[in-house]
């Protein structure tokens, strides 16, 4: 049940229409998963914390560095040589003491991902190779557990919604990386966060069950034109990852 200050934190968001307190609640009972924490995975966490998201799960690994600030908000200049995920873990904190962060200095491998997504109800997919979003994204679907696959590259981004045995799943779209992706990529803060927060609300619509959901359908985000359009996409009858997989995620 939400509390009195719950009610008044979230006051306005409670007008939404088809949010209100029973979908408050929702999110208040929500563990999310957010890996990474750089560019894009910082404003999906702060996002998560302004909206009422129960408990934060931030997975990355490594330590601030000076090249790192000009897009991961959740950072600061008196973290650098330290671990992300300790500033991340302070400023969300400071901002929401409302709800419980738990931080991983690691990042997703093939040893710690089925305990990772397991603590999870709802995973963001926001590193920045496909090799790790592969792996989350096998993980969600062997688990059943919704995923919002989050990228982008210069001044283009996707959002994509996934479902497990409901909509396509990243493989399904993605059969292997991309020829071109590559680890350090041209980036400006604004761009991530347009990303981040358009993730950001397909995650909570399908949480709290509001709303019009894309799933079904890719987001391709053009900030350099300021366009955002949508493609739909199908499940593959042959993808390795999800083919024989059967949904039970209702919101």
């Amino acid at each position: 049940m939400l509390s009195e200050e719950d009610r008044t934190v979230y006051d306005w968001q409670l007008d939404v229409p088809g949010l209100g307190e029973a979908g408050q609640e929702k999110l208040r009972k929500t563990t999310a998963l957010v890996s990474r924490i750089g560019g894009l995975g910082g404003p999906v966490a702060l996002a998560l914390a302004a909206a009422g998201i129960g408990k934060l799960i931030l997975v990355h690994a490594g330590n601030l560095r000076k090249d790192d600030l000009n897009r991961q908000i959740l950072m600061r200049w008196e973290g650098l040589g330290k671990p992300r995920v300790r500033s991340a873990d302070q400023t969300l904190r400071a901002f929401n003491p409302g709800i419980e962060v738990e931080v991983h200095d690691e990042n997703f491998n093939e040893e710690n991902a089925q305990r990772l997504v397991k603590g999870a109800d709802l995973v963001f997919s926001c590193a920045p190779l496909f090799e790790e979003r592969f792996l989350m994204n096998r993980e969600c679907v062997r688990q059943d557990k919704p995923m919002v696959d989050c990228a982008m590259y210069n001044l283009d981004g996707h959002v994509l919604p996934i479902l497990p045995g409901k909509t396509p799943c990243l493989a399904c779209m993605f059969p292997e990386s991309p020829p071109h992706w590559k680890r350090r990529f041209p980036v400006i803060g604004a761009v991530s966060a347009l990303v981040a927060n358009l993730g950001v609300m397909e995650g909570l619509k399908l949480v709290a069950n509001f709303g019009t959901s894309n799933l079904g359908k890719m987001m391709l985000i053009d900030a350099d034109r300021s366009g955002i359009s949508k493609i739909a996409v199908n499940r593959r009858h042959d993808c390795t990852v999800c083919a024989k997989q059967k949904g039970t995620f209702s919101g």
